[in-house]
């Protein structure tokens, strides 16, 4: 039996409800009221889906511009805007060979804003792939893979991997004949181990250059099956993957004690304003045991001081990257469109052909050596990337700009020689040639163990065992190779980008081409 009595005048009540009913709707969404206090600003924090990642209070270190330049944010910036408008292309765009380019025609001459939008989602793309780098860069030269941050880095890693190959899976749906014959590139330098495997004569019993094309493309060509395959990793499967690392590199930033600091980042900052004055003969907060006690969390042993509250501090920060990554973006797609060729024909080879500028780099390398330019250097770059946190067990230096041995003499001095070092051994090869054009009859393993991909490998090993040697330091070896293997990455992709004309031949200007 009910024991609530009936409301009297329930039409007045009931209109008197739905008046208030926004408002209900939005306390019900939103616990707390604004974040005027300590307190609120902690639940407000607790309570956003998007913000419970954060940590309740930022370090004022981790606030300062120079201490990340904002890149991990820019990156994440640049890939909402990559999802949003992805979403409204996929309302035009159909996935098949014989109607994909003309979808892509009408996105960019019939459909309203369609050209705009097409041009943000290729610029923010690219915005992406910089910032990921740059990101990466910033990271290394931070040392902020250290521990308890080693895992995280490789998490990092896979980011840089799956933001690649996302961008490189939305190059072929165009389906025009840049977008055909640069993944054909690719599918070749998938298909470079056949370089190993047909000089062994191993080929058709052991084929993994072919398996990997098969897996990539679906078939022998580039034709459906790839554009099909393409396209599902491009909206579905990789995106997925790309949120889920994002998440966990976000979790792990806040579990391992936040964005690197050096041990001194207090006395650096000097005094500051809205800091908690704590573990003082008086002080005016107080802490339960669970702050005191001994672990092997990162926060152990650290009390809030020179902190300030995420919200809004850290929030109008991300708000901030985030305006001007958007900023950035609309200016490119206003400044320049997204090329679009004539359809994709098989037949008619571009020439140049050539990959997606950030695998460049590696089409010059492979000009050489397919197997080695293709994947025995890539792997060789990313198994030293992730063994650096493991075997840089150094605390010198960490969470300051080229901390530790050397400092940023060493990396000037080592992009001094990286960039020296690449433009000699490419100046050598484009003048004089190679082994093959030396000697036609010599044996292709030969050419894998020798080209200018493996001599300038070498090379820059050498030099980083030479400056371990000088330093004493496993971190001023790391500096060195890496900075190598940065400057050149940077001169190989300007190289493949500007100055590769017909037949892969090296010309100073497009206008020294030759004419049909």
């Amino acid at each position: 039996m009910s024991t609530s009595a009936p409301r009297k005048r329930p039409l007045r009540a009931f209109l008197s409800d739905l008046v208030r009913s926004p408002r209900r709707i939005r306390d019900a969404a939103w616990r707390v009221g604004l974040p005027t206090s300590d307190r609120a600003r902690s639940t407000f924090v607790f309570g956003n889906v998007f913000l419970h990642l954060h940590s309740v209070r930022t370090h004022r270190w981790s606030l300062r511009w120079s201490t990340t330049w904002g890149l991990g944010l820019a990156a994440t910036a640049a890939f909402l805007v990559v999802l949003a408008s992805g979403v409204l292309l996929m309302f035009y765009y159909k996935p098949y060979p014989d109607v994909a380019y003309d979808s892509i025609k009408d996105i960019h001459f019939i459909v309203p804003t369609g050209r705009f939008i097409r041009n943000i989602h290729r610029w923010s793309a690219n915005v992406m792939v910089v910032a990921v780098l740059a990101h990466m860069a910033r990271v290394f030269y931070t040392a902020a893979y250290r521990r308890p941050r080693e895992f995280n880095w490789l998490v990092g890693m896979a980011l840089l991997v799956v933001t690649l190959g996302l961008s490189f899976t939305g190059y072929l749906l165009p389906w025009d004949q840049l977008a055909y014959w640069a993944i054909t590139i690719g599918a070749n330098i998938a298909q470079s181990p056949r370089e190993l495997t047909d000089a062994f004569g191993i080929t058709p019993w052991f084929d993994p250059g072919g398996l990997q094309r098969e897996l990539l493309l679906g078939s022998d060509i580039v034709g459906e099956e790839a554009l099909i395959r393409f396209y599902v990793l491009h909206v579905m499967i990789l995106p997925l993957a790309l949120g889920a690392l994002m998440a966990v590199h976000f979790w792990r930033i806040r579990k391992d004690g936040g964005m690197t600091r050096p041990w001194d980042a207090d006395q650096r900052l000097g005094p500051g304003h809205d800091v908690y004055p704590v573990f003082t003969e008086a002080p005016q907060k107080t802490y339960q045991l669970a702050a005191i006690v001994r672990g092997t969390s990162p926060a152990v042993g650290r009390g809030p001081e020179h902190t300030v509250p995420s919200m809004p501090h850290l929030f109008y920060a991300e708000l901030g990257v985030l305006m001007l990554t958007v900023f950035a973006c609309l200016a490119l797609s206003m400044a320049w469109d997204a090329p679009l060729k004539e359809l994709a024909n098989p037949a008619v080879p571009e020439n140049p052909a050539k990959a997606p500028w950030y695998f460049l780099g590696l089409q010059e390398l492979v000009a050489y050596s397919a197997f080695m330019g293709g994947v025995g250097i890539p792997a060789i770059v990313l198994l030293g990337l992730g063994l650096i946190p493991f075997l840089d067990r150094e605390e010198a230096g960490t969470g300051v700009w080229f901390g530790g041995p050397g400092g940023g003499r060493l990396a000037l001095a080592s992009l001094g020689f990286g960039l020296g070092a690449v433009l000699a051994v490419e100046a050598f090869a484009i003048r004089f040639g190679w082994l093959r054009e030396w000697f036609p009859d010599v044996p292709q393993l030969a050419i894998t163990a020798v080209n200018p991909g493996t001599l300038l490998a070498a090379v820059y090993g050498a030099y980083s065992l030479w400056v371990v040697k000088r330093y004493g330091w496993a971190r001023a070896g790391a500096t060195a190779l890496f900075t190598c293997f940065l400057s050149g990455f940077v001169v190989l992709t300007v190289i493949g980008t500007y100055f590769r004309g017909p037949n892969w031949t090296f010309y100073w200007s497009p206008a020294d081409w030759p004419g049909h």
